[in-house]
């Protein structure tokens, strides 16, 4: 792998002026569960030769690095449970200019993995947790066992990482009068949580997004019946917007891609786990990395170039509507959660 010249002091500027300095990599497609709102039942995943090997996505973290980049977050599928996925994270943990390296996880495997992603440098996780009733939540995810996803959030918590997040996505008629329980449960452990509207990415027959759609105004509402919350100071490279909740250490976050659009502000971009740099969630403007990458094997700078070209290519927003039939067919287990 040759050196990278980092003394250039290109950045990733799009055309709007907003700099990209948080990448999410995915690196599988595959996952234990089977949630109702990130991919169909029968799902068709990737043969292991389209995915991008781990050394070549260190390597893809090594060159966004060297770019300004200084938050990776490692997505899927469910990233642990890609063969010896603790080596990517040890080589990412060990990158300088990565001052912020994170999980988005089912928790399916933390009570597995917590303490040696903590030793290879993970500095936050966020658990996906939409329920908290044992056949609600298999019924949601179609194969998930609760308890084990509760034993990975206290082993998380137990590891000791800097922050952990809940994100719970919000289902009306499906988890909405979990709102309060889940609210309760993070505060209880002394961690954040965040409610999430749902991405109208892939086709699914399930139920219809219309009909489900909970808008962060909603939850919010329903959480003051109860709580008071204060504007945060806190703000991660996200897109959530936070608040404090009175005589507790727990922040809610609010993730609103229909109801308050976070685009102005948009900082981040995804790698697919076969190699595609998305430029945008809700967009299918895209550089096949995988391509560049085995054409021109152990040549960061040729990558380096191709991931400053690719940054004219990313739109102004997203266009969500779950009113209408998704425009977006890839499922969010393939664009990286």
């Amino acid at each position: 792998m040759n050196k990278l010249d980092t003394s250039n002091t290109n950045k990733l500027i799009d055309r709007f002026g907003r700099q990209v300095t948080y990448v999410r990599l995915s690196v599988t497609d595959r996952c234990d569960f089977r949630c109702q709102y990130c991919m169909s039942e029968n799902m068709q995943f990737l043969p292991r030769q389209k995915l991008l090997t781990l050394e070549e996505l260190a390597s893809v973290g090594k060159t966004f690095s060297s770019l300004g980049v200084n938050k990776i977050r490692i997505t899927g599928g469910e990233p642990l449970v890609r063969k010896n996925i603790i080596w990517l994270f040890e080589q990412l943990g060990q990158m300088e200019q990565i001052k912020d390296l994170t999980l988005t996880t089912n928790g399916s495997q933390l009570h597995k993995y917590a303490k040696n992603l903590k030793s290879a440098g993970v500095t936050r996780i966020n658990i996906s947790l939409d329920s908290l009733k044992a056949k609600r939540f298999n019924d949601i995810t179609r194969v998930g066992d609760l308890k084990q996803v509760l034993k990975g959030i206290d082993s998380a918590i137990a590891a000791g990482f800097d922050k952990i997040k809940l994100n719970s996505v919000i289902m009306k008629n499906h988890n909405h009068d979990e709102i309060l329980d889940l609210v309760a449960f993070a505060i209880e452990r002394n961690i954040d949580i965040s409610f999430i509207e749902e991405m109208p990415l892939g086709i699914i027959n399930s139920h219809g997004r219309d009909k489900t759609f909970y808008s962060s105004d909603e939850v919010r509402k329903d959480i003051e019946a109860k709580y008071s919350l204060n504007s945060s100071n806190k703000k991660t490279s996200g897109p959530s917007d936070y608040y404090d909740i009175n005589n507790s250490d727990t922040s809610v976050g609010f993730i609103s891609p229909h109801s308050h659009n976070f685009c102005e502000n948009c900082n981040r971009v995804r790698v697919t786990a076969e190699g595609r740099l998305l430029l945008c969630l809700g967009q299918e403007h895209s550089v096949d990395l995988r391509d560049i990458i085995r054409r021109n094997p152990g040549d960061l700078e040729k990558l380096r170039n191709s991931l400053i070209e690719a940054m004219k290519l990313k739109p102004k927003s997203h266009e969500f509507n779950v009113n209408v039939e998704p425009v977006i067919l890839r499922y969010m287990n393939m664009t990286g959660g």
